[in-house]
Parts: C-alpha cells; structure tokens; sequence
C-alpha cells in the first residue's frame, strides 16, 4: 500500500492589506463575524429566512420591485453568464459594447451561447455614444443589448437613460453589468427600464467575492418563458434556481450558506448608511485622491466628465516602472493597487475606492504612499503636495 505523508501546511496567517485595487475590497468586521457564523442547511427554515431577507434588501439597492432578485452563487461572471443564457437562444441577435475588457467578456459569453453578435466598439476608457448605438440597433434589431455600466478595466463610467430608451424603443431588451457600480453610484433599475442586471459582492458591496446578485425584469421573465430551447447553463437556469428562491423552495443546488450570511450583513451595512449617503461618500473621496494625484504632476486616462469615482485609472509616468510601484506599495506600505488590462496593460494604475475602502484614512495613506514610491524611481513630485491636495479638497 503506497504510504503518503506530506507535512501539513501551517495554520493560515493572511497579511493584513488595504484593497485598493479594482476589487476585493476591503470587508467589514461585521460581514466577517458573518461568514463565521454556525452553518445551517441550506433549506433550513433560518436559512431561508436569511435569502427573504437578503432578496428584500437587494431590491432596495438595486431600486427595483423586480420580483425574480436574487444572488446567484457564483462570482460576478457567473451573473453576467446567467444573465446572457437565460435571454439568448442558438441564433438570437443580441449588441454588445465594447469598450474594455469586460464588454469584451459579454461578447464572448453571448458568442459562447449561440448568439450571433454585434459589437459597438469604441477605445479603451471612452463611453459609448447613443447616437452610435441608436444606428446599430435600427439596423441589426436586436433581441438583447449588452453594456457595462462602470467598465472596471478603465474606470469609465456609462450613462444608461438615454440608451435604454432607445434599446426599448427598437424592441430589445436591456442588459447591464453593474458589478463595480451597485452601492457606488447611483443606479436605478426600474426608473432606467434594465431588464437583466447583474452585479458582484466584492467591490462595493465590500463583501468577499462568491455571489452575484441579479435582478430580471416582466419583460426578461417573459422572455425566459417563450423560450423554444433549454437554458444552455443547467446551473444557472433561473427556471430552476428562481423555484429555490421563489415560494416553492424546490431544491436546485446547495446554496453557499455562509457566503449569504455575509452578504446580508453587508446588505445592512449599505441600508443603514443609505444609498444617497454611501453614493455621497464615493464622490467625496474620489474628488480628494483625485485633487491630490493632480497635485503630484499625475493624471487621469479618463475624462473628468465620465469618470467613476470608486475606481481611478492614473497614467503612469514616463520613466516609471509599473510592477515595481505597485510590488513596493503591496510589499512596504501594504496597499494594493491595480495594473492596467488590455491595450491599458503598462499604461494605468487603477485605485480603488469601493465601499469600506472608500475613506479619507486610505486616500492620504495612499498618496503619502504612492509619493515615496515616485521618489524612489526618480520622479520629483512636489514634496507633500499629493496629501495637502487632498485635504484641501475635503476642506
């Protein structure tokens, strides 16, 4: 008989960082005393009690009635598949935007279906214009419109009114990738008329990643029930999965019951500061980084006038090594930041202010920060000004 004995790794010792990258964020002792809490089944009477709950407080954030809300057990991918495989059938036109790497991820997703695709692009960190969407629309009549509302990969942030109009108008329905935005910025499901709306956990939520909390509206439910094919995803056909959450309590899967637990205390989080006060909060801090980036000769990739707060993508200097900045943030002041993606991939640094990490405390750590790490390749920023820049906007 073949003996195996591996030592047996130590017990776990996370370092303690501040997340400000483009997610995780960081997570609230509360939300962690959460996931710590004893597990129940998953069609416990409690744990059900624990899904009413969190279903009620995610219509309040999502600003919806939607009856079928719910958080679909997966990272935020696995909303934005469940989204795209319960509206597309093999054949289906469905328009997709593209202007970063997660447009670039819904084309695939809605490829990988069956749709036959067709994409509005435009350059990394710019929006999508509506007239140009008006033309695509009009012209390839589409069952599905596909867009991101705060594209994570450039910081970019994508009016939705307007487009939503002019999608319904030409019949289609509405698609959006909200998973940066939710609890960050101000987002109104039934209001704007979205029809399937899908989000993570881990960035302004800031709950660790695990589930993806979606909303469909009448229209997208009816969609879903004319549907002439199966669902491609077994997993996430929400015929199934909303018998689990709805009043049946038909058995779909396992729910990842701690992994809820924590959501609906970060959920409570959100409600007891209040959508306009957190949205308020996201603004503030971003307005004091971004004065104080200015004030260190630095600049933004992406115009002030669509420019998301909870994520900031900086240019990074000429003569300035991208890695080595961000390893010396991570290694000596542990702060993390990211790196760019795509054609950005070299060029940008994304800082994250998402919900707990949203703070005047990591906005001045940060700059003081970043500036050592400036010195030490070189540059000559102006000493102190990132962090007088900053306090003089919250002033």
């Amino acid at each position: 008989m073949l003996s195996m004995s591996m030592p047996v790794p130590p017990a776990l010792d996370p370092p303690r960082r501040i997340l400000m990258g483009p997610g995780p964020s960081d997570t609230h002792p509360r939300v962690l005393a959460a996931l710590g809490a004893p597990t129940v089944g998953h069609l416990d009477p409690y744990f059900l009690q624990v899904m009413d709950d969190s279903q009620k407080m995610l219509r309040e954030v999502f600003r919806t009635k939607n009856e079928l809300t719910l958080a679909v057990s997966g990272t935020g991918s696995s909303g934005m598949e469940a989204c795209v495989v319960n509206l597309i059938e093999p054949g289906d036109r469905m328009v997709v935007c593209v202007n970063g790497v997660f447009g670039g991820r819904m084309a695939d997703v809605a490829e990988r279906a069956g749709a036959v695709v067709t994409k509005i692009e435009r350059p990394f960190g710019e929006i999508i214009p509506a007239d140009e969407v008006a033309a695509v629309v009009k012209k390839v009549s589409p069952k599905v419109f596909g867009i991101i509302h705060a594209e994570t990969s450039t910081g970019a942030w994508q009016p939705l009114p307007e487009i939503s109009k002019i999608v319904h108008d030409a019949g289609a329905l509405m698609l959006v990738d909200t998973v940066t935005s939710l609890g960050g910025i101000p987002l109104e499901v039934d209001e704007w008329e979205l029809d399937a709306v899908y989000s993570g956990t881990q960035k302004c939520l800031s709950c660790p990643p695990g589930l993806s909390p979606v909303t469909f509206s009448p229209r997208a439910l009816a969609a879903m029930d004319a549907r002439k094919t199966k669902v491609a995803s077994w997993y996430l056909d929400m015929s199934m999965v909303r018998n689990y959450w709805g009043q049946q309590r038909a058995y779909h899967h396992t729910a990842p019951i701690n992994m809820n637990y924590a959501l609906r205390e970060a959920l409570r989080l959100v409600l007891e500061e209040g959508l306009e006060n957190r949205h308020a909060r996201h603004k503030k801090n971003h307005l004091a980084l971004k004065a104080g980036i200015e004030a260190m000769g630095l600049k933004y990739a992406v115009p002030a006038s669509h420019c998301l707060p909870m994520l900031n993508a900086i240019q990074i200097p000429d003569g300035v090594n991208d890695a080595a900045v961000r390893s010396q943030l991570l290694n000596e002041f542990g702060i993390e930041i990211g790196g760019g993606l795509g054609s950005m991939k070299g060029k940008v640094w994304r800082i994250g202010l998402m919900g707990e990490t949203s703070s005047q405390r990591n906005v001045l750590v940060c700059l003081a920060a970043l500036e050592k790490c400036l010195l030490d390749q070189g540059q000559k920023p102006a000493a102190g000004a990132g962090v007088a820049g900053a306090i003089a906007a919250y002033r």
